[in-house]
């Protein structure tokens, strides 16, 4: 994959009390928090997609809560790309690309402003756009969102697990969230734990299977690739809404 790569060394904490907490968004008693700083994860897949297209040259991600505003908001912008995917991973139909990093690899995105819509990720960051501080997050950008978070000098931090369903148990999530935080901490950590821990999650088992198409297990060898990218995904406020920018340090 010819996509940039962080090398950095392990994140250390800085001289502060942290406060971490976590907040899972199909749960219908969290759904507010007071944290400074947010951090909204989908690791499988809207926030790993919306990783490799910034990589990929993006100028920007629009994440647009529903699936029928796609084509106002592409209207209004050039060069613009439409992605996205319903609840259980099938994509939207009338898109360009569905909810898919690995569709996005040889992509020419360069320029382009992609629109992308999804029932988790997308949905959490809207839920939570009032927070002082808005990342998108997933496995590929989790040292990066360490480091950014770190710069922020912010001590209250809220993770925001976006895969936990009925029938899922979003550990590929929640190991993401356990990473950053662990970074944070100055912990010594093996990214590699984390890594099988989104292979081995509910949703992770469905793409590693390979029988459909929705769930290509390309799609999960890239999610699962601890630190792929070396930048954040800080979340801000434009004229369209929502925009996800590529912070590289």
């Amino acid at each position: 994959m010819e996509l940039p790569i962080d090398s950095g060394g392990t994140v250390v904490d800085y001289p502060v009390v942290l406060q971490f907490s976590r907040l899972f968004l199909n749960r219908p008693e969290d759904q507010a928090t007071t944290a400074d700083i947010v951090v909204v994860i989908d690791v499988l897949r809207s926030f790993t997609t919306a990783a490799i297209a910034l990589a990929r040259g993006a100028l920007a991600v629009y994440p647009v809560q529903n699936p029928d505003c796609v084509g106002t908001i592409c209207a209004r912008l050039a060069h613009p790309v439409s992605a996205g995917a319903a609840a259980g991973g099938a994509p939207i139909p009338g898109l360009d690309f569905g909810n898919s990093p690995s569709a996005f690899l040889n992509a020419d995105l360069k320029g382009k402003n992609v629109v992308i819509s999804t029932a988790a990720g997308v949905r959490g960051l809207h839920c939570f756009r009032s927070a002082r501080q808005l990342y998108a997050a997933s496995l590929v950008c989790a040292k990066a969102t360490a480091e950014a978070i770190r710069e922020t000098r912010g001590e209250d931090i809220c993770f925001v697990i976006t895969g936990e369903w009925d029938d899922r148990d979003g550990d590929e999530d929640i190991a993401c969230a356990d990473y950053i935080e662990s970074l944070l901490r100055g912990e010594s950590t093996d990214s590699e734990v984390f890594a099988r821990r989104v292979r081995m999650s509910d949703f992770g088992a469905r793409f590693a299977t390979g029988t459909s198409p929705n769930l290509p297990r390309a799609d999960l060898d890239i999610a699962a690739h601890p630190d792929l990218v070396g930048f954040a995904m800080p979340v801000h406020f434009g004229a369209e809404g929502l925009v996800i920018l590529l912070d590289r340090k």
